[in-house]
């Protein structure tokens, strides 16, 4: 299995920093992951910002040249990871405007006749991995899981992913967050995951 690890937050001293070395560590004990890439979407440099103009049509975005790259990585990926904290119950802008551009027509799915376009990422698997300062039960008795359906079915299901693993961990800026034990569970997930 060949693994594209996309983290998007600016600070590498940080929680979710940490997340992301527990998903590589316990990635690098598993014989069924044979090769890892990590996408730190801050450190690249990476411009969230659509634009559309005479020269940048919407229509052209599976084949804009700046994209090549980043569209050669998902491909790649057998499993796709998302490390990324929850603000205002949803991912960050950075991470949405790669999300944006990446997954569009005539790479991520095709439209066709009928209710829903055809998935073209239907071999991949998803797993996210979410912080958030609040309760971890919030996103789902406040905002009627916003964030999961958001992820899960608007995005990952309809470009054909039905594999889709949440981790979303509340409370993590309290001292009594049990912040290990959360990156343990993490660490063992990924050390023992065969899909």
């Amino acid at each position: 299995m060949k693994m594209l690890v996309i983290y998007t937050y600016p600070n590498h001293k940080s929680l979710n920093y940490a997340f992301l070395q527990k998903v590589v560590e316990g990635s690098r004990g598993n014989s069924n992951i044979k090769e890892v890439q990590v996408l730190d979407l801050y450190a690249e440099g990476f411009n969230p910002v659509l634009v559309f103009n005479e020269e940048k049509r919407r229509r052209d975005m599976h084949i804009d040249l700046d994209l090549e790259k980043y569209r050669q990585q998902i491909k790649w990926a057998d499993k796709l990871v998302f490390v990324y904290p929850i603000w205002w119950g949803r991912p960050p802008a950075m991470l949405l405007g790669y999300i944006d551009q990446l997954f569009a027509s005539n790479f991520a799915y095709r439209d066709k006749t009928g209710l829903f376009p055809e998935g073209l990422l239907k071999d991949k698997s998803v797993v996210c991995v979410s912080t958030m300062k609040g309760p971890t039960h919030y996103p789902l008795l406040w905002l009627n899981n916003a964030h999961k359906i958001l992820m899960r079915k608007a995005l990952f299901n309809f470009v054909g992913i039905k594999k889709v693993k949440f981790f979303e961990f509340g409370n993590m800026e309290n001292p009594k967050g049990n912040h290990s034990k959360k990156l343990e569970k993490v660490y063992n997930y990924f050390q023992k995951i065969d899909k």
